[in-house]
């Protein structure tokens, strides 16, 4: 996964995640939009209407309350926590 910043300021972002595809993207977005503070997030991977742009861009707006890093960051350890407790949940059954 390689991550590039495209825009960013106090309370949005735009990301480039690459190698990633509407799986990722969509658990992602999930888990944003449960973060507090986060208005909205959102991602994009039609390349027609984005000028040939393959590659999902991820983009995040807060509230003054949390920066948007720290909001995706924070979703991304929830979504850890989450498989985790998958993986151990299934490794128990199986």
């Amino acid at each position: 996964m390689e991550l590039r910043v495209i825009e960013s300021s106090d309370e949005e972002i735009s990301i480039e995640i690459g190698g990633e595809d509407h799986t990722f993207m969509n658990v992602l977005k999930g888990a944003l939009l449960e973060t507090e503070g986060v208005t909205a997030a959102t991602y994009d991977v039609n390349p027609e209407q984005s000028g040939g742009q393959t590659e999902p861009i991820l983009s995040v707006k807060t509230d003054e309350t949390i920066e948007p890093l720290d909001a995706i960051e924070d979703a991304a350890g929830r979504i850890r926590d989450k498989t985790t407790a998958f993986k151990d949940a299934y490794d128990a059954a199986a």
